[in-house]
């Protein structure tokens, strides 16, 4: 035993490891230690009044806002629905039970370019249900409401993959003695089964607004992209970018990159509260 502990010891402190760990912290300043504080630096780079100004511009405020605000509407929705599909495939069994976990994760494969044009074609003026719902003046497209269902799209799996695998290993013991000793449905699962999920819950919902703040792609395509209406954060940072107001570019892009390490705090915070 001594001389395999040595032997391991010797392996953990050889030339291998150190390779491995210079690698690790090289590719990590390259890509993106460096580009972070190319964003700050170029943010910052005419002083603080002219960042300031370009954040507080109403066209900026209003994509921050608009931001915020589709965060505040998917990121409780997709908790529900997270729920309401770990519950159902770790609870019981049912035919079809292993094709709805598959269904549920299609969003991460499908590009969200793909989704918004899929959306266009669907909810469109010219798409499949474009007509019924002009019939009733009902108009989805380049609006609000279709960036919010864009955005649950492309965010749906994130609370409900946090939530399966944890709940299977759980198992429903706790659930059956609950309901075994007079406990309803609701009450089971307020005292029960949301006290043992509740940091996973909150670590999906942190990945999904971490989602939700940097969508980009299925936005570009069914927001429209107009000023100070339909204009989120990272397509905010595209239009100045195209106006070749870099230091209104940086400056919002600095702003998202904020949002991003708080949530990375808020996660790394939360991996600790589940690992104790």
């Amino acid at each position: 035993m001594p001389n395999a502990s040595a032997s391991l010891q010797a392996r953990n402190s050889g030339p291998v490891r150190n390779l491995l760990i210079w690698l690790a912290a090289g590719l990590s300043v390259v890509c993106i230690g460096a580009p972070l504080a190319i964003i700050f630096s170029y943010a910052f780079s005419k002083g603080v009044d002219v960042f300031f100004g370009e954040i507080l511009k109403p066209d900026t405020l209003h994509a921050v806002w608009l931001t915020i605000l589709t965060a505040i509407v998917v990121v409780p929705i997709n908790m529900a629905f997270g729920v309401c599909v770990a519950w159902l495939v770790t609870k019981f069994r049912f035919p079809g039970r292993r094709l709805l976990i598959t269904f549920v994760e299609i969003p991460f494969s499908v590009s969200p370019i793909v989704a918004g044009v899929t959306y266009l074609f669907l909810y469109g003026s010219q798409g499949l249900l474009g007509p019924l719902l002009e019939t009733y003046d009902i108009k989805v497209m380049f609006t609000v409401p279709a960036i919010f269902l864009v955005s649950l799209f492309v965010t749906s799996p994130f609370v409900a993959r946090e939530l399966i695998p944890l709940m299977e290993v759980q198992g429903s013991d706790e659930e059956e003695a609950a309901l075994t000793l007079g406990a309803n449905a609701w009450q089971t699962f307020f005292y029960v089964t949301l006290p043992n999920i509740k940091w996973a819950l909150l670590y999906g919902a942190v990945l999904c607004n971490a989602r939700v703040m940097g969508e980009f792609g299925a936005t570009s395509v069914v927001s429209g992209a107009i000023r100070g209406k339909t204009n989120t954060l990272p397509l905010q940072v595209e239009l100045l970018f195209n106006d070749y107001n870099v230091a209104g570019a940086f400056a919002a892009a600095s702003t998202l990159a904020l949002i991003a390490l708080l949530t990375l705090v808020l996660k790394v915070l939360l991996e600790r509260r589940q690992g104790a």
